[in-house]
């Protein structure tokens, strides 16, 4: 019996105060085509005498907001019954845009909405950003994100490689060393007298582990005044130019770009200077907490990074978008 599945039954009883009963396996699984039965396990229960069906995301498949949508209307079409998709964690973005399309879900031991039935029952919900101490530094998310974009893909590396390209410094490199294999991402090991890193997964599954313990780079954004000249104007685009420039999404009305601390102060002292509100013209820059040019000879920010920096952004077309990014990356 699946682990999330009885996870359900227990939250039921817990939050409801009521019996949830007769949970097992759906015995008309092998009836579904096989691309449900790929993406999901299915258990029946009785909740207040109503008989409903919980699809379970598999771990192994990857499934978009949308896919999960328009999967889980086929399986109530074809069963008749109400279905509830069933999932270990979900991103703020993700609850708002499934209560806003009346799917109804549960996530375990956080929340519980399920609109056939009546309920909503929202109680804490996991966070995407972790508390500070147990957040990888800057530092450290920067070398991992490198390390997951090299390409061609390679589970062994030289941390001290990627530190020197980073500019950070041996103690620097050191702590981050201690958070990735504290995080449980990779392992070190030592050949010689050099220091060596391996993850033992695949990029695709270090990203999701690592995730919980990742956090947007965008320490703070202002607003400058319009550049007159394109060598003026920082050498990353950010935000949401540079997902308009990987997807379908119309680019903003400001452009926007991102530099480090370093850079801003240079710009400062070069007389660039912050507006107090935007204005006609203006550029948004955001000032990122490690650099924003991880992958050399692009003119925008890498994508993972780019994906941190709006994934608690409301808008459903930019959740979209990044939908389309992520399709994207070379996993």
């Amino acid at each position: 019996m699946s682990t999330l599945a009885t996870g359900v039954l227990r939250y039921l009883e817990e939050v409801l105060g009521v019996e949830a009963s007769g949970l097992r396996p759906w015995a008309h699984s092998n009836e579904l085509p096989y691309f449900l039965r790929d993406a999901f396990a299915f258990h029946e229960l009785a909740l207040l005498g109503q008989p409903i069906l919980l699809a379970t995301g598999r771990v192994e498949a990857k499934q978009s907001l949308k896919d999960v949508r328009i999967w889980l209307d086929k399986v109530k079409s074809l069963t008749g019954l109400p279905v509830v998709y069933v999932t270990d964690a979900l991103a703020s973005y993700d609850r708002r845009r499934l209560i806003a399309q009346k799917i109804s879900f549960v996530v375990p031991g956080n929340q519980l909405y399920l609109p056939d039935l009546g309920l909503d029952l929202r109680e804490y919900f996991r966070k995407r950003a972790p508390a500070a101490d147990t957040a990888l530094s800057p530092s450290a998310q920067a070398m991992l994100i490198t390390a997951l974009l090299r390409q061609p893909w390679q589970a062994d590396w030289q941390p001290s490689a990627v530190a020197v390209a980073l500019g950070y410094t041996p103690m620097t490199l050191s702590r981050a060393v201690k958070e990735l294999t504290a995080a449980g991402v990779a392992t070190a090991y030592t050949v010689g007298r050099v220091r060596w890193l391996r993850m033992e997964l695949p990029p695709a599954q270090i990203w999701e582990r690592a995730k919980p313990a990742l956090r947007t780079p965008v320490k703070r954004t202002v607003w400058v005044a319009g550049r007159g000249h394109d060598a003026d104007r920082p050498r990353r685009v950010a935000g949401l130019s540079a997902l308009a420039l990987g997807s379908m999404l119309a680019e903003p009305r400001s452009p926007v770009y991102a530099v480090t601390a370093a850079e801003w102060k240079a710009a400062t002292n070069a007389g660039v200077r912050a507006l107090p509100e935007p204005e006609a013209g203006a550029e948004e820059w955001q000032l990122w907490r490690y650099s924003p040019a991880l992958i050399p000879d692009v003119t925008t920010v890498d994508p993972l990074s780019l994906m941190l920096s709006l994934e608690d952004n409301a808008d459903d077309r930019v959740q979209l978008a990044l939908d389309e990014l992520k399709a994207q990356l070379p996993w």
